[in-house]
């Protein structure tokens, strides 16, 4: 296989809840991708699709760019794993583990790793955590169904809004302060990024819809946060067993004498016009059509059957 006849299939949509966003990723990364010249380019917003409707789709190399439990939570990766053939980003048991947030806490907070405390909370469980805390679904994107409650009241509120829809959901001690991530792309830490929302905090308009999130490169930190923030994503990438690219989010409390805790990682972060990795890779130089074109030729470059 040589490079100019290498058909990328990439992938978006699903039935997960951020199917939208998925579709606007897929898009700007497939414009990227035909922008760099050297691959012929397929693109399909997709449902759930069997293994053998996605062979039908045709492609040399997948970049599969869905955000949720199914698309980005190891099911889909199931599939691209059966199907022989290379794909951007992390293999099946990554992929199910960083979805899970709890999962992910606690093998990082079994290393060391400071995570907000953090409790399951089934539908007859008792909430163990004191308010202020932050509801949110253990298995979905960070946005998705994210509540913070500052009193019972509006804990009792939210549970009963949530849990008739989300059978597994948490409850994580809310920790005031700034807010900070940190993207890896080719297993290389990219620009700590801070994030300055004009709404009470970083929910889906604030991701995705409104033009007034700041967004601040290479933030001023007490001293050695940035590298301790960029060593904390670095073994949480390979923890967990990452490949490719993520997106690991943190919050600094407590001023000059920081408290860095991290939140989550994701394994298929946005490629939207609003995301964040496609953002810290423009600021040192790498814009989408590189970025993207690298990621596919580090999934090609895993395939015995490619030259590049």
């Amino acid at each position: 296989m040589t490079i100019d006849r290498v058909n990328v299939l990439v992938l978006m949509g699903g039935p997960d809840a951020e199917r939208d966003v998925s579709i606007m990723s897929g898009k700007q990364v497939a414009q990227a991708l035909r922008d760099s010249n050297k691959f012929n380019v397929l693109e399909h917003v997709i449902d759930k699709p069997s293994v053998d409707e996605l062979r039908a789709l045709g492609g040399d190399v997948v970049f599969p760019v869905l955000h949720g439990p199914w698309g980005e939570g190891g099911p889909l990766q199931e599939l691209l794993e059966e199907l022989d053939l290379p794909y951007v980003g992390s293999v099946p048991a990554a992929a199910k583990l960083a979805m899970d947030k709890l999962a992910t806490k606690k093998i990082l907070a079994d290393k060391g790793i400071a995570t907000p405390e953090s409790q399951l909370l089934g539908a007859d469980d008792d909430c163990e955590i004191d308010p202020p805390l932050v509801l949110k679904p253990v298995d979905d994107g960070s946005s998705v169904d994210l509540r913070i409650c500052r009193t019972i009241e509006e804990i009792g509120k939210a549970r009963t809004e949530l849990q008739p829809k989300r059978s597994r959901l948490m409850a994580e001690r809310y920790i005031a302060g700034r807010e900070l991530t940190v993207g890896i792309a080719l297993d290389k830490p990219l620009p700590i990024i801070e994030i300055v929302s004009a709404t009470e905090f970083y929910d889906y308009d604030a991701k995705y819809v409104r033009d007034d999130t700041q967004y601040i490169f290479d933030p001023q930190l007490p001293e050695g946060v940035a590298e301790k923030c960029i060593d904390i994503s670095m073994q949480a990438y390979h923890h967990i067993g990452c490949r490719d690219v993520a997106r690991v989010d943190f919050m600094l409390s407590g001023g000059d004498e920081a408290d860095i805790w991290f939140l989550e990682i994701n394994t298929m972060p946005g490629f939207t016009t609003h995301s964040l990795v496609p953002m810290a890779a423009v600021h040192i130089g790498m814009k989408m059509p590189e970025l993207c074109s690298d990621l596919v030729q580090a999934a090609l470059a895993r395939s015995a059957h490619a030259t590049v």
